[in-house]
């Protein structure tokens, strides 16, 4: 009775389960019973019910009077459930869905952290989690607190002693109780970037463009981008080097790791980036892993141009990446970075021109994509940069004199004071 009198669809399906047993028992009156057959008939069939035997046996205890405690991570699929048993308002004042959708739409969607929680539980929630509009609007709900500073509200900025980040309210009753206490500590900009890597990529993508149309600031989308990209790009920061089971789960084939690739690099700007996350190495590994995976050419430009955006940040180990196709015969990809230092000479207002300060200014001033290094003109460092470089490729026997020469005089005659690397290069070159 408890069951039937909170779910429209188990009312409706043990009702005509004793309807065909009564009929059953009329037919077979006078027939021996089937033991076996006896307690088959007993059972309901529930396919497909959203979040599984879990969220059932909580809804089964929400009928039953149980006090039943919601969260971030399970109002999702008991929203699903409440939907799939028809435990609406028809069938009992303050029943399961208007529980749920209560607890959505003053909690989870409140809170960054606890919109981001239950979206990562819709999932494996689809469809249903997508015909309640459950996973929209906590996608809606994550790009609008993206875009607003969290130091301005009472939203879950802070971490605690252990350094777990703390939820707005912890958690609460079906009565509304809460059962958690919000913690208070130092604020941390942007600690959300983190947060979003618990997310897969098809939600992580509709993430991203949903803060992109509400203009989120280019440094936090992009911020976000580059953790999720260290998270689940092999190679890129420590953290995933010895996960590779993690990794082969999130992201099993090569096919996922380009789509995964070129999604992160799509959203990035070419700019200069005044995003600490966005270091060159990091750009540079990118490159090898796009290098690696034949990602397109609008991916492995986007990186080119970018890199070459604050190339006067890279170190010589940067530059010195290994030659991939059996086509090229010399050990470094030289093309690559013959690429990269163009697209930095044009930004800087051509490559050739001694009096190029002028348009360098103006180009700055344009789409300020370059800064100069503090004490330091760019060109001289990315110069001195490029020196070592020749020294470094000189020793190949496969490299032409033509390539050679192509990148030592690409600079212009401004950008070395003294010549003594390039003729230190040269030395090794010949010899």
């Amino acid at each position: 009775f408890p069951l039937m009198s909170k779910s429209g669809r188990l009312h409706r399906m043990i009702t005509d389960l004793e309807v065909s047993m009564h009929r059953w028992g009329e037919r077979d009156e006078e027939a021996e019973d089937d033991d076996e057959e006896e307690t088959e008939s007993y059972l309901l069939s529930l396919p497909g019910f959203p979040g599984g035997t879990e969220a059932f046996e909580i809804a089964a205890k929400f009928c039953y009077g149980v006090k039943v405690e919601l969260t971030a991570s399970n109002v999702a699929p008991l929203r699903c459930a409440a939907e799939y048993l028809e435990m609406t308002e028809e069938h009992g004042a303050g029943n399961l869905a208007a529980k749920t959708e209560a607890f959505l739409n003053q909690t989870v969607l409140r809170s960054l952290k606890d919109a981001i929680r239950t979206l990562s539980t819709c999932e494996r929630l689809l469809p249903e989690a997508e015909d309640l509009g459950i996973s929209r609007r906590c996608i809606d709900a994550i790009a609008i607190k993206a875009g607003t500073d969290p130091s301005l509200f009472g939203w879950p900025v802070a971490e605690g002693a252990s350094g777990e980040l703390a939820s707005p309210s912890g958690s609460v009753t079906l009565s509304g109780f809460e059962t958690g206490r919000r913690r208070r500590g130092p604020v941390r900009s942007a600690w959300w970037y983190d947060e979003l890597t618990v997310l897969g990529l098809p939600f992580f993508k509709r993430v991203i463009a949903a803060m992109i149309a509400r203009e989120v600031c280019p440094e936090s989308i992009e911020g976000s981008l580059v953790s999720y990209a260290k998270k689940f790009i092999p190679g890129l920061s420590r953290r995933n080097r010895g996960a590779s089971s993690s990794l082969s789960a999130a992201v099993a084939s090569e096919d996922e790791q380009r789509e995964l690739l070129e999604t992160v690099v799509s959203h990035m700007t070419v700019r200069k980036s005044s995003n600490p996350s966005t270091t060159t190495k990091l750009l540079f590994g990118l490159l090898r892993t796009a290098n690696i995976l034949s990602a397109s050419e609008d991916c492995r430009e986007t990186l080119e141009r970018k890199i070459a955006a604050q190339l006067d940040q890279a170190t010589l180990d940067d530059l010195l990446l290994p030659s991939y196709s059996y086509l090229i015969e010399t050990l470094y990809d030289i093309d690559c970075v013959e690429r990269i230092l163009g697209y930095f000479l044009e930004g800087c207002g051509g490559a050739g021109s001694g009096d190029g300060e002028a348009g360098e200014d103006e180009e700055d001033e344009e789409d300020g994509r370059f800064e100069n290094s503090p004490g330091m003109n760019p060109v001289m460092v990315v110069a001195k940069l490029m020196d070592g470089y020749l020294a470094e490729i000189a020793s190949d026997g496969n490299l032409k004199p033509e390539k050679f020469y192509e990148l030592a005089v690409a600079l212009p005659d401004h950008a070395r004071v003294y010549d003594d690397g390039l003729y230190r290069a040269i030395d090794v070159y010949l010899k």
